[in-house]
């Protein structure tokens, strides 16, 4: 492996490890009662732009839960770039994905139940 994929995976750990920490200290009911849990991040090469995975429980409260993440995107990367400003010189702009992987998975788990 290449020393700047390296480099880059262990940015996307600190990333998805500081983020989870500022949702959780948020608490659910920030987000409507709902659990999030940041599955994935993304760190473009440059570090200019990080793609956040996160799910969602339960999966009814997805899409008014996203709403909420977007409109608090500007203070969580605010409060990533104080946590994280003495390791990165750019705190790169963020994008919340939906991860449908849990979703993905229990809909196997029914079709094979069936």
């Amino acid at each position: 492996m290449e020393e700047g994929s390296t480099r880059l995976l262990k940015i996307d750990r600190e990333l998805q490890r500081n983020l989870a920490e500022i949702i959780r200290r948020k608490g659910m009911a920030a987000f409507d009662g709902a659990l999030l849990t940041v599955s994935e991040v993304r760190v473009s090469p440059d570090l200019s732009f990080a793609k956040v995975f996160v799910s969602i429980f339960p999966s009814a409260k997805q899409t008014k839960v996203m709403e909420m993440l977007k409109d608090q995107t500007r203070a969580i990367r605010g409060e990533l770039g104080r946590e994280m400003g003495h390791q990165l010189r750019i705190i790169p702009e963020i994008l919340f994905c939906l991860d449908t992987t849990l979703d993905y998975v229990a809909h196997l788990d029914e079709l094979l139940k069936k």
